[in-house]
């Protein structure tokens, strides 16, 4: 797993524990109730999630813990679809943030932007980028299982960022590092994307850093059908994580409605 899950899944384990340091079948339906009451559907099944994934290595490897826990399992919180999406940033908004960026000399944050939005990649696969990568195209990641994960860097971004790098002297290694020499962290992306959008104006609500992943896949499928392809561009195992990005926004489906209803 990535290193984010990892800490997330070690964050979890340690709030069970502090709540319920001998934890049991009834102890931990009380806590996936606990999850309930104060998190949303989303981070309550990321968290028993974490917790199942407890249970099945004390299974295997120190079953004499808890033995009482053997093939116990907590079951997930159903997720209810929405039928439509609001909180993905606008092509509109995206070329706001674009041309303030540039205009005011922010190219780190300005690249950042565009390689988000143009190749789809998650912020946890952005800060993995090299410069050696512009040369070829393309970043390979290996995930556990040994499959590969390839993400593609068009040809005129690759041109733009190479020009961007010859101009600060960077000839290898990441493309985007903080002041400690060391790729700048998620977290930090996350809030400083929310920076931009008071500044420039821009909802704040639609500027994280996987709104810019749903504009691409939504740009992508207003230009091709071949959701297939997509899947594969996004790294998603099953076709049908890839159908969420087919949701319009409220916005489309009014404006579809308006031009189709005329009877």
């Amino acid at each position: 797993m990535s290193e984010n899950t990892g800490d997330a899944y070690g964050r979890t384990i340690r709030q069970l524990l502090s709540i319920y340091p001998v934890p049991t079948e009834s102890l931990l339906r009380k806590y996936r109730s606990l999850l309930i009451a104060n998190y949303r559907p989303a981070t309550i099944n990321q968290r028993i999630y974490a917790v199942n994934h407890f249970l099945l290595f004390l299974e295997e490897e120190q079953p004499e813990l808890y033995p009482d826990l053997a093939s116990f399992r907590l079951h997930a919180v159903k997720i209810s679809r929405d039928t439509f999406q609001d909180s993905i940033i606008t092509n509109e908004d995206c070329e706001t943030l674009q041309r303030n960026l540039k205009a005011e000399h922010h190219d780190f944050w300005y690249f950042i932007v565009r390689f988000l939005v143009t190749t789809g990649a998650r912020v946890s696969e952005l800060v993995q980028i090299k410069a050696e990568h512009l040369a070829c195209g393309y970043l390979d990641l290996y995930s556990k299982g040994g499959k590969i994960r390839r993400i593609y860097i068009p040809y005129s971004l690759c041109q733009e960022a190479k020009a961007w790098c010859d101009r600060r002297g960077i000839t290898s290694g990441f493309l985007f590092v903080g002041k400690n020499g060391r790729p700048v962290t998620t977290r930090g992306i996350h809030s400083q994307l929310k920076h931009y959008a008071v500044r420039y104006g821009i909802d704040p609500d639609t500027m994280y850093p996987h709104s810019f992943r749903h504009r691409f896949a939504k740009n992508f499928l207003a230009r091709s059908s071949d959701i297939s392809l997509l899947a594969d561009l996004l790294g998603h195992e099953s076709i049908e994580t890839t159908r969420i990005y087919l949701t319009r926004s409220s916005k489309e489906q009014k404006l579809l409605l308006d031009k189709m209803v005329t009877w």
